[in-house]
């Protein structure tokens, strides 16, 4: 019990600090937020030796343990994906931020309804080994004007160690803003996560990125706690190739959704229409292997089975037959996490069907789902991916969602004073 509690205060002290600095980032003009963000992008530009050296020491500790291929290659950073981070950094510097405020209506009487937008305070977030992660979500809470406690998998920490001391907090402090805005949990173990979950006063929402039972539990935890999440505990991308897919599309759609084998929105679940399998199914087999197995009919898993979570298996997929675009959308509905789901066909009224029947987060029509990506859909990073089916945020999580609205009634000849 003292060990919980140690580790509790641990990340209680996390989130005083996080909320007591966060009001420097909510006080701020949107220039002096996008000087910080600029001051990252240089930074993971201009001194990538530390930061690949702390990545090489997770990857080697993680191979020693029999980290799986896929899992591997989440974990790795090279020159390239800072490149890229800086890249992402920089254009959502550039991207103008949400209106402060909005006039909703007059209301009579001289009073007008307007909505303003304000930060959440300190938001949490839990995420898998993916070090790429830790500046994503820091830069979408600055963005934002949110401070933060982050924690990451053990097997990425010295890796997020290295972004927030070399990347996060120098460019929060250079830019005047408090550097401790953004915090992340530094001690190794589960039970980090756990308490996470378990400071409403101090955390009311954490942003849950992962996957699988571990994510299903953190959020069932925090529900209890009274703490509300956004998150996806489960993913995996369907395709469905119609009656009349032109082949072409298709076989370089299932080449896209299988570029990572470790990522949520990756082929997971390949239907094919039935007049179409016999044929089909001998041609996607050898255009897989060796590199990846083909699961057929009779399954000895779920039709929804995530590969990405398995691995010893992870580079598999599902194949099997659909009656038609209503029955392949029954099927990604019934039998899936609801993530994404695409059609391959040159039949606009299938391709309706198909889409109108289809009550995912990520719908697609000749496009592969790895395209659900905050960056790739939205042009900005994202914290993570919504996948709940009641209103409010869902699919790509971004700065724009990250807050709270207000109903204010001022006076209707007093608004220029608020400016």
């Amino acid at each position: 019990m003292a060990d919980e509690q140690d580790v509790n205060e641990v990340v209680a002290a996390a989130a005083r600090s996080a909320r007591a600095a966060a009001g420097s980032l909510a006080a701020a003009p949107a220039k002096t937020i996008d000087e910080a963000l600029r001051g990252m992008a240089r930074r993971l530009a201009a001194a990538p030796g530390t930061i690949l050296a702390a990545n090489r020491a997770d990857v080697e500790a993680a191979e020693r343990e029999g980290m799986s291929g896929g899992l591997l290659d989440r974990l790795r950073l090279d020159e390239a994906r800072l490149a890229a981070m800086a890249e992402q950094i920089d254009i959502l510097a550039d991207v103008e931020p949400e209106p402060a405020r909005r006039t909703v209506r007059e209301l009579g009487g001289g009073l007008v309804l307007q909505e303003w937008r304000r930060p959440v305070g300190v938001i949490g977030a839990n995420y898998e080994a993916r070090p790429n992660v830790t500046v994503d979500v820091a830069s979408q809470l600055i963005k934002s004007g949110n401070g933060g406690v982050l924690r990451t998998g053990s097997a990425a920490l010295a890796s997020a160690i290295a972004l927030m001391d070399e990347i996060v907090a120098p460019s929060l402090a250079e830019a005047g803003l408090d550097p401790a805005a953004v915090q992340l949990i530094r001690a190794r173990g589960r039970a980090t996560a756990d308490a996470l979950v378990a400071q409403p006063g101090l955390i009311p929402l954490v942003i849950l990125r992962g996957s699988g039972e571990s994510t299903r539990t953190l959020a069932e935890k925090a529900a209890l706690r009274g703490v509300r999440t956004l998150a996806h505990a489960d993913g995996g991308g369907v395709l469905y190739l119609d009656a009349a897919a032109d082949l072409d599309k298709a076989f370089a759609l299932i080449n896209a959704g299988l570029d990572r084998l470790g990522v949520c929105n990756r082929l997971n679940l390949l239907l094919i229409h039935r007049s179409r399998y016999d044929e089909l199914l001998p041609r996607v087999t050898a255009a897989l292997a060796p590199r990846v197995a083909v699961s057929q009919p009779p399954h000895e898993h779920p039709l929804g089975y995530e590969w990405a979570l398995d691995s010893a298996r992870e580079a598999t997929i599902t194949v099997a037959p659909a009656d038609g675009p209503l029955d392949a959308a029954r099927l990604a509905n019934d039998e899936t996490s609801g993530l994404a789901a695409g059609i391959v066909t040159e039949d606009a009224a299938a391709a309706r069907q198909f889409l109108g029947a289809y009550a995912g987060t990520g719908a697609f029509w000749n496009a592969t789902t790895r395209l659900l990506d905050g960056f790739k859909l939205l042009n900005v990073p994202e914290t993570g991916i919504n996948i709940d089916r009641v209103p409010g945020p869902r699919g790509p999580v971004t700065f724009r969602d990250l807050s709270l609205r207000q109903y204010t009634v001022v006076p209707a000849d007093r608004l220029a004073d608020l400016d």
